[in-house]
């Protein structure tokens, strides 16, 4: 600080003499206390009154210049302090009457050894007892915070949760796909069970008259299975229409019209691989539908659930596919299905030409369901993560 001083000299003989002199004044600071926790710093400044702030950093320099009263009376005041480790270029800060809080966030989350990159501390700054914590006192308190930010959160959904309108039906409606999540998964379970023991029993020659066994029991499931698309519709759950179509439209041509309606294609072993992976797959899908009924959640079922269909699902198409070509020969040598033609067009039109349009369309059925369902696995996989953390 520069002030400039004029001296005046009269002498007898009327000559004047003007002095003047350049006096550097050293540079005023306040009193700045500090304190820390592992994200922020804490600086409160001893000035009151403060106008014309200037807080900035810079280079990982704290700048800081103000007009106000401090301990030299009311002058600007300035100092500047180098960080020991990065800090963040935003400065927020508050101003009273009697003093001018500044609070300078952490790069890391981590506890210092000390404010400032010289070991020695500045004169003017100080701790600040009132705010100050030692590390494991500092550790308790983000704990806390931590603990408490959680059961504000709990708070505030049931909350939210309170405030929606309850649906009245709600308990009708979770006993109803509990049930039938139930029935398809007895089902299902009878289906794996019966052929499981057939196959140790008799070997590779329950492969030949499988769908003799095991059909009654399949047709009531796939026909049960027809309510997967009616509950999305009207609401009964949230999950796609669409997806739950092409499954439930593509097994039951296989079983109907395939297996059902051709007894050459009864005694072939490709029944046997169709109704096995279909059955592997849904003993671990309907219970965990049944259990999301009763908001419980079996951390292995549910692994299981979204990731034993990402080989089974391929291979039943790839069964599927394997079915409808075998049945190709048949459906032209019996004609059956197949639509009369006038003459001029000729004679008929094969229902196999309509089962090779369906084997493409059932390899692109394969990839929208297959999407859909790593989708759906993503994102329960990213839920459960965040649960945990």
């Amino acid at each position: 600080m520069r002030r400039r001083i004029s001296i005046f000299a009269s002498r007898r003989y009327n000559v004047s003499l003007t002095v003047s002199l350049d006096i550097t004044m050293p540079t005023l600071t306040p009193h700045v206390y500090w304190a820390q926790r592992h994200g922020d710093i804490y600086l409160r400044v001893e000035l009151s009154d403060a106008k014309n702030l200037d807080i900035c950093v810079q280079d990982n320099t704290l700048q800081f210049k103000a007009q106000g009263h401090g301990a030299k009376g009311d002058n600007d005041y300035e100092f500047s302090l180098d960080f020991l480790e990065p800090v963040k270029p935003e400065v927020s800060h508050r101003s009273t009457q009697r003093l001018v809080n500044v609070t300078v966030r952490k790069q890391e989350q981590r506890w210092w050894d000390r404010l400032t990159l010289q070991e020695r501390k500045p004169l003017f700054l100080a701790p600040d007892f009132d705010r100050w914590l030692d590390e494991s006192d500092a550790e308790m308190e983000l704990q806390a915070k931590v603990v408490r930010t959680r059961e504000e959160e709990k708070i505030n959904k049931v909350s939210i949760e309170s405030r929606i309108r309850k649906d009245p039906y709600l308990g009708l409606k979770k006993g109803y796909l509990f049930m039938y999540n139930l029935v398809q998964f007895l089902g299902f379970s009878w289906i794996f069970v019966n052929m499981t023991v057939r196959l140790f029993i008799l070997g590779q020659d329950s492969f030949y008259d499988t769908f003799h066994t095991i059909a009654d029991m399949m047709y009531f499931c796939q026909m049960m299975a027809v309510a997967e698309v009616i509950n999305p519709l009207v609401g009964l759950v949230k999950t796609g229409v669409f997806p739950a179509m092409i499954q439930v439209v593509g097994r039951n041509v296989i079983l109907f019209v395939i297996f059902g309606s051709l007894e050459e294609m009864q005694n072939k072993s490709v029944v046997f691989f169709v109704f096995y992976l279909w059955s592997t797959i849904e003993i671990f899908r309907y219970p965990f539908y049944m259990l999301a009924c009763i908001d419980t959640d079996w951390k292995l079922l549910t692994w299981l659930r979204y990731s034993i269909w990402m080989p089974l699902y391929p291979l039943g198409v790839l069964a599927e596919a394997i079915a409808v070509i075998q049945s190709l020969p048949v459906f032209d040598e019996t004609r059956l299905y197949s639509i009369p033609l006038p003459t001029v067009l000729g004679s008929s039109f094969s229902f196999s030409f309509t089962l090779k349009i369906y084997l493409v369309l059932m390899f692109l059925g394969l990839f929208i369901n297959f999407r859909h369902l790593f989708r759906q696995r993503r994102r329960r996989m990213r839920s459960r993560k965040r649960k945990m953390n």
